[in-house]
């Protein structure tokens, strides 16, 4: 049986009878229709009747119904009323713009709008660097996306795209103190989104390119990181293969075997698929076998595009053929970018000794925890309510904190390697287990560790400008 999970809490509005044992009765129906309290937030007692609001995990929209139907029938109970709550928390968006000056009398406004603030532009005008001394491009990222691969659900299209990039806004601004904004368009091709991510670019510091669907994103990326001077990082791609790869370092540790010797099988070779063979590629692992709907990518396999291609001819070093059960058979680590529900426990039954699985399709993962337990040695997912999430958000702030503060120009597979390695090394030696193998993403420390590491690493590449003095202008 599935989990309940806050992803489908509500909210339920009662009013008892103010006497013995009412509430033991509605919470008994609760947990006899399989709803789990979260929270009782408070009450308020009208003399013969007490009303609470009750907050409830449940698995499923239909089972929060079927919850609220059974406690509704409860002796002494009345349900006033009731609410999802995950759409009252997105109601009216989940982000907002401040300012970070005020404009309380005319001296200020004269500073911050005319006539102070034009010269400033005309400073900005003679030397266009100095954007990112005196405006918001030295912080601001826009998250782009054209909806067409949101998260894990498919082509949905801009509009519906905008939860998930308010989200991300969210997260930039909460853990990693960037301030991002959500730019979802209205695009049929890449060209389109080529161009028009250039004609908005001087606005911002960076790009972050997501849920955009493959081969497109492969060469919307490329083109821009080509076009542009400031960085450009799909974190579909990207994101995921980061903390990928600092989980896979850290449940090695815990199954004692080492990178090299390992055979790692990657099912999904969609955009974080592809970008995830490559890192751990680079990370030294010893066989990788990529698996999409059709089977092992290999050398001579038609029906390939031009990300696939790369990877048959770069990985599978004994040209294994076949399906992905077939592929898996005395694989170390199972990495999941594909649907849900395509691995079973006998799937991992045939794996080599103390078999690692990382099943991140999103919402849903290819095997859910309860079914791998006792056959997995380290399993993660990419969910929030179960141990080890391999949550891109654990990368991301952090990256682009360390790039924008030192002015990098581009993201290198370096900064990539040194986040990787930076968000392992916050999961401490008396806390790695195999439900421990990546930190929190509540762990402070994680973006403040990959954004020093990240600098530290583009000036290592040189790929930073020259940042000018602010003293350079004004008096």
């Amino acid at each position: 049986m599935e989990t309940t999970t806050p992803a489908y809490s509500i909210t339920i509005q009662v009013s008892l009878q103010n006497i013995p044992g009412t509430l033991g009765r509605f919470t008994s129906a609760l947990g006899k229709a399989g709803g789990n309290i979260a929270a009782i937030p408070g009450f308020q007692s009208y003399g013969p009747t007490v009303v609470r609001e009750i907050d409830v995990m449940a698995r499923s929209s239909s089972h929060a119904k079927d919850i609220v139907i059974a406690v509704s029938n409860v002796e002494g109970v009345e349900v006033l009323d009731w609410w999802d709550r995950t759409f009252r928390l997105h109601e009216g968006g989940k982000i907002e713009i401040k300012p970070l000056c005020s404009v309380g009398d005319a001296h200020e406004l004269a500073m911050a709008y005319t006539p102070g603030v034009a010269r400033v532009c005309t400073a900005i005008a003679k030397n266009d660097p100095l954007k990112h001394n005196y405006t918001i491009v030295k912080n601001f990222v826009a998250i782009v996306s054209d909806g067409t691969a949101v998260l894990g659900l498919g082509n949905l299209g801009p509009a519906a795209a905008m939860p998930v990039m308010e989200g991300k806004a969210l997260l930039f601004k909460e853990f990693g103190k960037v301030d991002a904004f959500p730019i979802c368009l209205n695009t049929s091709t890449a060209d389109e989104l080529v161009e028009a991510v250039v004609r908005i670019a001087p606005t911002f510091g960076g790009i972050n390119l997501e849920d955009i669907a493959a081969p497109e994103a492969f060469e919307i990326e490329e083109r821009l990181i080509e076009m542009l001077d400031i960085p450009v990082f799909h974190d579909d791609q990207h994101g995921t293969a980061i903390v990928t790869l600092a989980a896979l370092e850290n449940a090695l540790k815990v199954v004692e075997k080492n990178i090299t010797d390992i055979k790692v099988v990657v099912v999904g070779m969609g955009a974080a698929g592809i970008a995830t063979s490559k890192i751990l590629l680079d990370a030294g692992v010893g066989e990788i076998v990529g698996v999409d709907k059709e089977g092992a990518l290999h050398e001579g396999r038609g029906n390939l595009n031009k990300a696939k291609e790369w990877i048959a001819e770069n990985t599978n070093p004994n040209n294994q053929r076949g399906s992905m059960p077939e592929v898996l058979a005395d694989a170390d680590v199972f990495v999941g970018l594909s649907s849900a529900g395509i691995l079973s426990a006998d799937h991992i039954r045939t794996m080599a000794q103390d078999p690692i699985v990382f099943a991140m399709a999103n919402p849903e993962p290819e095997i859910r925890p309860e079914e791998a337990k006792g056959v997995a040695a380290v399993m993660a997912t990419g969910r929030s309510d179960f141990p080890n999430q391999i949550n891109n958000v654990l990368a991301f702030p952090g990256v682009f904190r360390g790039a924008l503060d030192v002015g990098a120009t581009r993201i290198t597979e370096n900064m990539k390697m040194s986040a990787a390695k930076a968000i392992a090394n916050v999961v401490s030696g008396e806390d790695l287990d195999k439900g421990c193998i990546v930190p929190s993403v509540f762990d402070l420390r994680v973006a403040e560790c990959v954004a020093k590491a990240v600098a530290e690493a583009a000036v290592a590449d040189g790929v930073t400008r020259k940042l000018i003095p602010m003293s350079s202008y004004g008096y």
